[in-house]
Formats: C-alpha cells, sequence, structure tokens
C-alpha cells in the first residue's frame, strides 16, 4: 500500500519518530476535544451564576458513562482498518468504512434518545444536590443533541487515524473548538444564557467537527472515500467491530462506572468541594488524554504491524509507547500540581474552591504517570487483537479495587476524607498495570519472533 504525505509508514524504520509523528497531532486533538468542556467550565466560573460551574462539572463522570460504550467502537474500528490497511485489503477497507460511519448514526441515535429522556433520573441517582440539579439536567439534554455528530467525528477520526493521518482531525477539531469558545462567550455574556449557551454551543460545534470529517472521507481516493449511496451494515464486519469493540466499550463503561461513585461521594461534601473537583478534573483531563495519545498511537502501530507481519517490531513499540506516556504523565502531571493554584483560578478564584481542587490534584496528578502506564499496554494489548482479557483486568483491578475502597476503607468516621477519596485512584494504577503486564507476557509468546512476508 503506498504512503501518501498525509500518511505514516509504522510498519518499518525506527518506532520513536513514526509514533511522535502519529501521535502528537492525536494528542492535540484530545486536548481540543477536552476544550470543548473545559470552555464550558471556564466559561460559566466566570460570568454564570455561583450554581452554574457546580451543575456543568457534576455531568462530566455522567457522559463519559452513557458515551464510553459507543466510543469503544470506534477503538475496534481502528484496530479493524489499521489491520486491513497494513495487510494491503482494500475490499475490506472500503466495506469497513461504511459499516463504521453507519454503526456512528445509530449509536448516536440512541444515546440523544437515552440522555433526553433520562438526564434527570441518571443524576439523581449521582446524589447531585436540588440546587442544582435542573441547570445539570437542562445541560445534560443540550448536550446529548449533539451526540450523533460526536460519534461520526470520532469513528471518522479513527478511520483516518488507522492509516496514520491524524493531522486533518486535529484541523477540524481546531475549527470546531474555536467555534465552540466563541458561542460559548456570545451565548453566555452577550445573551446571558447561563448553562443553556454552553451546552448549544457545545452541540453545534460538533456538528462542525462531523460535518468536517465527512467531508474529508468523500473526498478521499480509493478504498479509503466514503460516499452516503454506499452506506451498509456488513453483519460479518458489523460482527468483528462488536467482538472487539464490546469489551473495550465495558471497560470505558466500567472506569466511568467507578468515576460516577467517586463523584457521587465528592457531591456529599458540598458545592464548594463539588466545584473544586471539577476544575481539577477538567485539569486532570488534559493531562490524560495527553498520555493516552500515547495509547492509541501503540493500538494503530500494533494493528499495523501485525497485520503486515511486522512481528519483530512488536517488543518495541511496546516499550517506546509506554515509556513516552510515563514520561508524559510525569512531566505534565506535576507541572499540572506545581501551577494548580493559578491553573485552577482560571475556572473559579474563591479560595476555597481553589483549596478543595489542590487537594484533589495532589493525589491524582503527581501520581499520573501510573496511569499513562497502565492505559499504553491496554491499547498495546487490544492492537493485538485481544479485547476480553484487558475488560476483566480493568474491571477487577482499577474499577474494583476503587468501589471497594469507598464502600469500605472511606466508609470509617476516621477516613472519610476528600484525600482518602482520591488516593483510590493510584492504588487502583498501580496495582492493574502489574497485572496487564503480565497478561502481556503471555500474549506476546503467540506470535512469532521473526517477520513473515506476505504476498499480495
Amino acid at each position: 500500500m503506498i504512503k501518501t504525505k498525509k500518511e505514516i509508514d509504522m510498519c518499518s524504520g525506527p518506532v520513536l519518530p513514526s509514533l511522535l509523528r502519529l501521535t502528537i497531532p492525536l494528542l492535540l486533538s484530545s486536548v481540543l476535544q477536552l476544550l470543548f468542556n473545559a470552555a464550558d467550565i471556564i466559561v460559566v466560573g466566570n460570568f454564570a451564576g455561583e450554581n452554574s460551574l457546580a451543575a456543568v462539572g457534576s455531568t462530566t463522570a455522567l457522559v463519559n458513562l452513557l458515551t464510553n460504550f459507543f466510543l469503544g467502537m470506534s477503538v475496534s474500528v481502528n484496530v479493524l482498518t489499521a489491520r486491513f490497511a497494513g495487510a494491503g485489503n482494500n475490499r475490506q477497507i472500503h466495506r469497513i468504512i461504511h459499516t463504521a460511519i453507519s454503526l456512528s448514526m445509530i449509536s448516536g441515535f440512541i444515546l440523544t434518545i437515552i440522555g433526553i429522556i433520562f438526564a434527570p433520573d441518571f443524576l439523581r441517582l449521582m446524589k447531585t444536590p436540588d440546587d442544582v440539579l435542573e441547570l445539570s439536567s437542562l445541560y445534560l439534554r443540550l448536550y446529548f443533541t449533539g451526540m450523533i455528530p460526536m460519534m461520526i467525528y470520532n469513528f471518522g477520526s479513527s478511520i483516518l487515524r488507522s492509516k496514520g493521518d491524524t493531522r486533518r482531525p486535529l484541523l477540524y477539531l481546531t475549527i470546531a473548538g474555536i467555534i465552540n469558545v466563541i458561542l460559548n462567550l456570545v451565548f453566555v455574556i452577550i445573551f446571558k444564557m447561563d448553562v443553556k449557551g454552553v451546552g448549544l454551543a457545545t452541540s453545534v460545534s460538533q456538528f462542525v467537527s462531523a460535518f468536517l470529517i465527512i467531508r474529508c472521507l468523500m473526498n478521499e481516493e480509493g478504498a479509503f472515500k466514503f460516499s452516503f449511496k454506499n452506506l451498509i451494515l456488513d453483519f460479518s464486519l458489523l460482527s468483528s467491530i462488536l467482538k472487539i469493540g464490546i469489551p473495550a466499550g465495558i471497560q470505558g463503561v466500567i472506569f466511568a462506572l467507578s468515576n460516577v461513585v467517586i463523584q457521587s461521594s465528592v457531591n456529599s461534601f458540598g458545592n464548594i468541594v463539588m466545584a473544586g473537583s471539577a476544575a481539577a478534573s477538567s485539569i486532570e483531563g488534559f493531562v490524560w488524554v495527553s498520555m493516552n495519545a500515547f495509547s492509541q498511537g501503540a493500538l494503530t502501530f500494533m494493528s499495523q504491524n501485525i497485520g503486515a507481519g511486522k512481528f519483530s517490531r512488536l517488543n518495541r513499540i511496546v516499550f517506546t509507547s509506554c515509556m513516552c506516556a510515563a514520561a508524559t504523565g510525569l512531566i505534565l502531571g506535576n507541572a499540572a500540581y506545581l501551577f494548580g493554584e493559578p491553573l485552577l483560578s482560571i475556572y473559579d478564584s474563591r479560595p476555597e474552591v481553589i483549596a478543595a481542587g489542590l487537594r484533589r490534584m495532589f493525589m491524582v496528578c503527581c501520581f499520573y504517570c501510573t496511569c499513562g502506564l497502565m492505559d499504553c499496554i491496554v491499547g498495546n494489548i487490544r492492537g493485538m487483537g485481544y479485547a476480553v482479557t484487558p475488560t476483566v483486568v480493568s474491571l477487577l483491578g482499577a474499577c474494583g479495587l476503587r468501589i471497594i475502597w469507598i464502600f469500605t476503607i472511606f466508609r470509617l468516621p476516621e477516613f472519610h476524607t476528600e484525600s482518602m477519596l482520591f488516593v483510590s485512584y493510584p492504588v487502583s494504577w498501580i496495582i492493574t498495570f502489574a497485572v496487564h503486564m503480565i497478561c502481556f507476557t503471555f500474549m506476546r509468546k503467540k506470535y512469532p519472533k521473526e517477520d513473515r512476508i506476505l504476498n499480495h
């Protein structure tokens, strides 16, 4: 398969330069996508009512819970398309692209209906305080009107990423992000629309990013060219997508579920801690997506090299990607905590809110490199085609441990503090990474050490 200037050769040469070429635009894309929610939080924290920041921030864990299952499907699209690209199978590339876009539309529609109808019920289950429940429900419903375009963008960018093109998704998300920030300011400051304004701005920006990604795919040449008239649901490919995507989605849901439990515990400390945690969580998110970009890059690299029969490169991909993720977490995580006070003041200038945010950031950001290692080894394992094992390990490790911690140690009166709540994060990351590494060691033995020559 001939590589264009927009694509990256992942199957030959040194791993690190190619991994960085793939990952840095992906990292910037992830940061920009996170800016959608951060822009909402910053604007409402500075220009809206005093309960608005808590209202928007309290929805983040729930949004992740409802969307992560379907976003897991986009991971499987990346794995399979990269595998077909590595093997030069153009017919399957064409069919999986049109199946994936069809699936993204169906997924987005289901999420829209669920989010709009059940928003207040979900928020009550999370023990959202009555004084912010109405605002949180309004924001959540508006956010979910953009689920179809959000899914289209994520599935479409996974398709482009599978062949090493991460620059154009970055460009499209930049455009949508700028529109989001402008509309936030206009709707909230000029039209005084409060939470309604930031929710509407986010939804509009999702439509912009989806339009641009579809337009890009329609202008592609060869196997990657998309056309609405060719939309299909190839059930054999759909089965393969679900085989990898459902476990990946379940893992995302499980992580989000544990965070919902933690958010419910945060809510029990009142609005000040809720606001501080929401601001800190937003800052932490920038560090996490920076680390997670190497997990996504490793997934694509693994898939393409296995498809191309380049088995001698697998260990190098794992080592390089994990070290990059850990270094990113170590540097950015500690820098975020070091500059935590001015960063948190961007969201909310109240000293008590900043103090609450710093208490969370110490426990999370200073140990974030272990989370980067955990996520990156999972990306490598998924790229090798294993989907169930990392889900089971994450269920028992990262998520199970957090929930047990909350319902045992955290319930004890002497340990019922914010710090003891948030320390469950690093403890679960370290243990889960160790188990994932043991699993990878056994899985690697199932692939040859030498390359296989493919006959196209």
